[in-house]
């Protein structure tokens, strides 16, 4: 527009320095509005179409009014300003930073500003500690006229909202849970409660994650941690370190209780049914002895001559107190000749 309008105001000076009678006049009038309305269709021509790129939603407003939204591609618009068109980015993931800024490096590659946000980052616990979160909030904006012209800056609500809602969320949990455990169920949980805060106030942003990045205790604080850190490691390794062993004596005492408690109850069972025999046996000697006393007896000192004889070995002779050289009778080997005849 600018080239055009210099050149129609050098159309304009050589056409006023030109003098003469009414003929000459009337011919640079001429030629000069026809230049003019040249001028004016051709820029109403060029105005009158834009291209809609595939990540974008194009808002229409006719005199203030929002008249369309249009998708992707090229259209048409009444130009001369009467057609004011607005993109917006619908497809595009955008992101907010906190505690940390992303710079853009050298080769497309993305660096991290070296400057400290702690006024983002520094949070209050559950338990009164301190601790260091940096997070990222990632959104879409999935309706664009809502986005324009809902809120005046639907984008500083969001970063409002996000730090608030990770305030309060980090507030509700202990320290040790926010450091180590707690970190995916924070994260989901202030999702859903600024997507909530969203849709309240309508402003067209669909959150789609929350990303906690580095959650870290104050480096004013960083080795009184580390120290606390490591006692909690040594204290969990000898807890399992004692549960090992006990895992292992427990069952082996059991064990051996086991086997001395079933030693104890066999020997009891082989006592009690040995009296039994005995007291079953001795009642039928009785028995037998009340009924023929005198065969009894003998049949008794028999037996047990036959069961103590055996033991005694050789019988020797003794007179006056000597000795014979050679036993009487070797009963050992006595007892000995029938085993051998029956294994014959």
């Amino acid at each position: 527009m600018s080239d055009t309008t210099a050149a129609l105001a050098r159309l304009i000076g050589g056409a006023s320095k030109q003098g003469g009678d009414g003929r000459g006049g009337n011919a640079g009038t001429g030629a000069l509005f026809a230049i003019l309305v040249l001028g004016f269709a051709l820029w109403g021509l060029l105005s009158s179409f834009y291209t809609v790129q595939p990540e974008e939603r194009a808002v229409v407003k006719r005199f203030g009014k929002v008249v369309d939204i249009n998708d992707p591609g090229l259209h048409f618009k009444i130009p001369f300003g009467v057609d004011h068109v607005q993109k917006v980015a619908t497809e595009r993931v955008l992101k907010q930073e906190f505690g940390f800024r992303t710079l853009a490096g050298d080769g497309g590659r993305s660096q991290y500003s070296q400057e400290d946000y702690p006024d983002e980052s520094l949070m209050l616990s559950g338990d009164l500690n301190i601790i260091d979160v940096e997070w990222v909030v990632q959104y879409r904006i999935s309706d664009p006229m809502k986005f324009l012209y809902q809120q005046r800056d639907p984008e500083l609500t969001l970063r409002d909202i996000a730090e608030s809602v990770m305030r309060r969320v980090v507030g509700n949990r202990l320290g040790s849970e926010v450091l180590t455990t707690g970190r995916v169920a924070i994260a989901a949980t202030a999702r859903e409660e600024i997507q909530k805060a969203m849709d309240a106030y309508e402003n067209g942003i669909h959150v789609v994650t929350v990303e906690l990045q580095d959650v870290v205790p104050p480096a004013a604080v960083q080795p009184a941690f580390n120290e606390v850190n490591m006692a909690r490691q040594e204290r969990e390794r000898m807890i399992n370190e004692a549960t090992k062993q006990a895992n292992q004596e427990i069952p082996r005492a059991r064990g051996e209780a086991n086997r001395v408690l079933s030693e104890a109850q066999g020997y009891a069972a082989e006592r009690v049914n040995q009296a039994k025999g005995e007291t079953a046996r001795f009642n039928a000697i009785l028995a037998e002895y009340r009924r023929a006393p005198e065969v009894t007896r003998k049949r008794m000192y028999l037996e047990s001559l036959t069961a103590v004889l055996p033991q005694l070995g050789a019988v020797y002779v003794v007179e006056d107190g000597k000795a014979s050289p050679l036993p009487l009778i070797d009963l050992r080997q006595r007892a000995a000749q029938p085993n051998q005849e029956n294994a014959r």
